[in-house]
């Protein structure tokens, strides 16, 4: 049995101690103060590295907090209209500027390293690893578990070969490889069976995007309806 289970063991059969999250508020609550006392007693070398962590962590945190605060409203320019032909070098600049100097792409780049994803539904649950893999253990004694098996819907493109068994990382079951899609329009409000091209993106993660995992706000590439 791995290391650190029975805890997890402990805790399916008898449950939580009456006072347990009382005290977890209360440790999260008192590591402030802790490591603010830290902070002010550590010397030399170990105070230099202490407060270069610090820095990147709140550098982070602003940086995040900045991300999720940025506008993505567009404004119109009020320019006056000019009367008579637009020269042709003209024809090509739209009347409508960003707030920001950035370009759409990378917004949306920067948004999704923040955690934010312009999915069509509005709120997508996050998938845990324990939920999306399934370990495998293998070897004779049963003791080598670096292997994982995914076990929700997964798009593998026909040009797939698979990785010898000795060195594949992530096994993908045949049963639930689908290579087809129901897509509903919703204009025509019809439903095609279409064929997958690809896996745009899975907000998830981008690990999860590249081995084709399909979850709830996935984002596919199907093929035109005939």
């Amino acid at each position: 049995m791995p290391q650190g289970d029975y805890i997890d063991l402990h805790r399916k059969r008898h449950g939580y101690r009456p006072d347990h999250f009382e005290r977890k508020r209360k440790k999260e609550a008192r590591e402030v103060h802790k490591r603010s006392a830290f902070a002010q007693k550590a010397l030399g070398i170990k105070g230099k590295m202490f407060a270069k962590k610090r820095y990147a962590e709140k550098a982070l945190m602003k940086k995040t907090l900045a991300m999720h605060e940025e506008s993505s409203t567009r404004r119109k320019v009020d320019d006056k209209v000019h009367d008579g032909a637009i020269p042709a070098y003209l024809l090509d600049r739209d009347t409508t500027t960003r707030a920001k100097v950035l370009s759409n792409t990378i917004k949306q780049k920067r948004k999704e390293k923040a955690g934010k994803w312009e999915v069509p539904l509005p709120k997508v649950r996050p998938v845990a690893e324990d939920e999306m893999f399934r370990v495998v253990r293998s070897g004779k004694r049963k003791s080598k578990q670096w292997k994982r098996m995914v076990t929700k819907v997964t798009f593998v493109g026909p040009g797939f070969t698979r990785k010898p068994p000795k060195y594949e990382r992530f096994i993908r079951p045949m049963g639930l490889r689908f290579t087809k899609a129901h897509v509903t329009h919703p204009e025509l409000k019809c439903t095609f069976n279409l064929e997958i091209i690809g896996i745009k993106k899975n907000p998830n993660g981008s690990m999860y995007t590249s081995l084709g995992v399909v979850t709830k706000g996935t984002i596919i590439e199907a093929s035109k309806c005939q």
